[in-house]
């Protein structure tokens, strides 16, 4: 792979945020550790930058948990190649490149991260809606065509459920499917196959680590013969049955001599960390790859989970990209890194 350039976000600036009425966080181009004690709010300051790279939280249910207590406007304001800020007022988010609005799809994108916290078992044990979100948050930063396809999807698939409730209640017709339908299949195609593109990209991955475990991709396909198939339990459901919206994928351990497992049912806890560990590692390769670009590495509290060895292989990572790493004692970092250290 050919030398490529580090992602830089100079500075982030926070105006009620989470616990900061007002943080300024000025960042070196190369490794970053944040040292506080629990509940100082150092993975709020990942969280912001996760939010300026991907225009969502990796943590909030609602927009309004990331909002100071009491208060009604929140702004997040990122320096990298452009000015980037995310308001959230009323309900609403807005975006802003060098102070100009647009819509998330052209804002994502312009800052890219990959971001690695002990949370990150659940892709091996949540539910598919985790692992879809994952494919959404790697796919919508390198794949403009992917971010206009899958929001098409999002808003006829809404518009189709819609349609087969009214279906459902005699107050509409079935052949007012056929567009919702030929909008799902062209858009559905094409977030499947990019889907398909990745997690092969991190099967191969892990095939070169040795580590005998691969990504299965459980497709729902959708085409005409498909929802041609389910017509009736989805008028029944008021619900699209099938489609990338019911996509999942599998964490399968191949090891020779014995039969494949799904780790999500049968590995051990160890296996899982690892597992995912190694995925992490493959995802920044891809956004690279792709982007032309090392994204910017966000590290939280990870050392505290891994063994000597896998710390190690974070630690060599480091000076390949700029990194955040949050912790809750300087010490956890090996010595063999070199930080600049921000105390909360």
């Amino acid at each position: 792979m050919p030398q490529v350039s580090k992602m830089i976000l100079a500075s982030l600036q926070l105006k009620n945020f989470r616990n900061y009425r007002k943080k300024m966080v000025v960042l070196t181009d190369n490794t970053t550790l944040i040292v506080g004690d629990n509940g100082a709010g150092k993975t709020n300051i990942l969280e912001a930058v996760y939010l300026l790279a991907t225009g969502k939280s990796f943590r909030a249910t609602r927009e309004d948990q990331m909002i100071f207590y009491g208060e009604n406007l929140t702004r997040v304001v990122g320096q990298a190649s452009e000015e980037l800020e995310i308001r959230l007022t009323g309900g609403q988010k807005r975006y802003l490149v060098n102070g100009v609005g647009k819509r998330r799809m052209d804002f994502v994108g312009i800052l890219r991260s990959v971001l690695f916290r002990p949370e990150d078992i659940e892709l091996t044990l949540g539910s598919p809606k985790i692992r879809r979100d994952y494919l959404d948050s790697v796919l919508e930063q390198t794949d403009r065509e992917y971010r206009r396809s899958n929001l098409s999807y999002q808003k006829g698939l809404r518009q189709r459920n819609k349609l087969l409730e009214k279906i459902r209640e005699g107050e509409g017709e079935r052949k007012q499917l056929i567009f919702w339908d030929q909008m799902l299949i062209k858009n559905g195609d094409i977030v499947a196959g990019k889907r398909e593109e990745f997690l092969g990209f991190i099967s191969e991955g892990l095939a070169k680590r040795g580590l005998g475990l691969k990504l299965a991709y459980d497709k729902s396909v959708i085409s005409v013969s498909r929802l041609k198939q389910y017509e009736t339990q989805e008028v029944a459901a008021a619900t699209t049955l099938v489609g990338p919206h019911r996509d999942d994928f599998g964490f399968i351990s191949r090891r020779p001599g014995k039969a494949e497992k799904n780790l999500s049912l049968y590995g051990s806890r160890g296996e899982q960390r690892i597992a995912v560990f190694a995925v992490k590692l493959i995802e920044l390769e891809f956004v690279a790859e792709k982007s032309e670009t090392r994204p910017v590495l966000l590290l939280d509290d990870i050392f505290s989970e891994l063994d000597a060895r896998h710390r190690q292989e974070v630690v060599k990572l480091l000076a390949k990209q700029q990194t955040i790493i949050t912790a809750t004692d300087e010490a956890m970092l090996p010595k063999s890194a070199h930080a600049e250290v921000v105390r909360l």
